[in-house]
């Protein structure tokens, strides 16, 4: 009966020691389910992490991994802009906007299987928000130059600006020349105002002379009020201003003739080289051009 009973006690000791290495293996997969379960669940893992591998092939068969890219928000390219600059970026009668360089980040995001997201402020602070990481991107016709290359990067051209001079249609301004000694508006931290509010020496009439605003529409109604003696702005929303107001004119010479670009933070070269991977396939498809002709048809 001894015997019995110790060989009884042995069995269910060398069985609790099996069941205790079984738990052990349970507990380190991360669950208590049945050895089927278990393989079931397994072969589920595998399925979705095969699917997640498939999905993140197809993402980067279509652009750019959002995750790689140093975004504000992930899944979204945020635009900052100024959206008083026609035909580039304007506000629709709907509220939305539209213009050249809405249309081009538009396609650019597409491009990049992102959303694009339009933040709409001044000129100013639209070259600030993507320095300040507020902002992936600045388009507001923006040109590039040395100070502006100091503080952010810029991609490829995308589109060519002339600089030109509104003034009344009887003024006595018929060239560049004569501007020097009258007082002129321009749009504030555009490329006109840097260049006309430049000193004599470095070819620009002294701050003394210029008059910044906010936007184009402004200059253009202080120069209708009298306020100023011309405006110095990109031929593009000129051609629009002085359509809708009689009694202007653009003088025949060009003020200055620039390249525009997509501004982003300094460094963020995966953003930058995604950008101009985009734009060279948007470019070569016609699809730029063809954004262009929409807002600027050839004369």
């Amino acid at each position: 009966m001894m015997k019995k009973l110790l060989s009884l006690l042995l069995a269910v000791g060398m069985c609790a020691v099996l069941l205790t290495a079984c738990g052990g293996n349970s507990n380190a997969q991360g669950s208590g389910a049945p050895a089927s379960d278990a393989s079931a669940s397994a072969d589920a893992s595998t399925s979705a992490d095969s699917s997640a591998a498939g999905d993140a092939a197809a993402s980067q068969e279509g652009g750019a991994d959002s995750a790689e890219l140093n975004l504000v928000e992930d899944g979204k390219l945020i635009m900052s802009t100024n959206a008083q600059f026609p035909p580039y970026e304007m506000v629709a009668g709907d509220g939305s906007f539209e213009g050249i360089d809405v249309e081009v980040a538009q396609a650019i995001a597409e491009k990049l299987n992102l959303e694009l997201v339009i933040d709409d402020m001044d000129f100013d602070a639209a070259l600030l928000a993507v320095q300040n990481g507020r902002s992936d991107i600045v388009m507001a016709g923006v040109t590039v130059n040395e100070e502006r290359s100091a503080v952010m990067d810029f991609s490829d051209s995308y589109a060519n600006g002339v600089q030109v001079v509104i003034v009344p249609e009887d003024s006595e301004i018929a060239s560049i020349d004569d501007l020097e000694g009258k007082q002129i508006g321009c749009q504030r931290g555009t490329t006109g105002y840097i260049y006309c509010s430049d000193t004599p020496e470095n070819g620009g009439y002294g701050e003394e002379n210029v008059t910044a605003y906010d936007d184009g529409a402004t200059a253009v109604q202080a120069l209708l009020n009298g306020q100023v003696d011309a405006v110095v702005i990109d031929n593009a929303p000129a051609q629009e201003y002085v359509n809708a107001n009689p009694g202007l004119k653009i003088l025949d010479t060009e003020f200055a003739n620039e390249d525009y670009a997509i501004g982003v933070a300094k460094g963020n070269t995966a953003l930058l080289d995604a950008i101009n991977g985009a734009l060279e396939e948007l470019t070569a498809d016609g699809t730029v051009q063809s954004i262009i002709d929409k807002y600027i048809p050839a004369e």
